[in-house]
């Protein structure tokens, strides 16, 4: 499954492309909603986005762990963790990718064959 990586700079084209904002406000928005999402889960908030998902941090708590390749047992030590639990309307577009892409055609396509409401 190789695809392409999203990056900053492709974010800020988008908005740039999608909003009209200049490329440079354009990369200063990418940039702080970046930065207020990671101030928020910094401060341990969770952060919720409608129709995408949630992220939130988790504190891991010291455990034994195991050398794979000598078996010898090694503490972990406590840790946070970040997590993302997609929400279920991401998860159903991504599946419905999948469908489409099994009838030998791509999303775009079989949406433009669906008739409008």
């Amino acid at each position: 499954m190789a695809g392409e990586t999203v990056t900053r700079a492709r974010l800020s084209e988008a908005v740039y492309q999608g909003v009209g904002l200049s490329r440079n406000e354009s990369a200063e928005l990418v940039e702080s909603v970046i930065a207020e999402i990671s101030g928020a889960l910094e401060r341990g908030e969770v952060v919720k986005i409608s129709s995408f998902g949630s992220f939130a941090v988790r504190q891991k708590a010291e455990r034994i762990g195991r050398n794979p390749k000598t078996g010898q047992e090694v503490p972990i030590s406590p840790r946070r963790v970040l997590v993302f639990r997609a929400s279920h309307a991401l998860k159903d577009q991504i599946n419905q990718g999948l469908t489409d892409a099994g009838d030998g055609e791509t999303p775009s396509a079989s949406a433009a064959k669906a008739p409008s409401a």
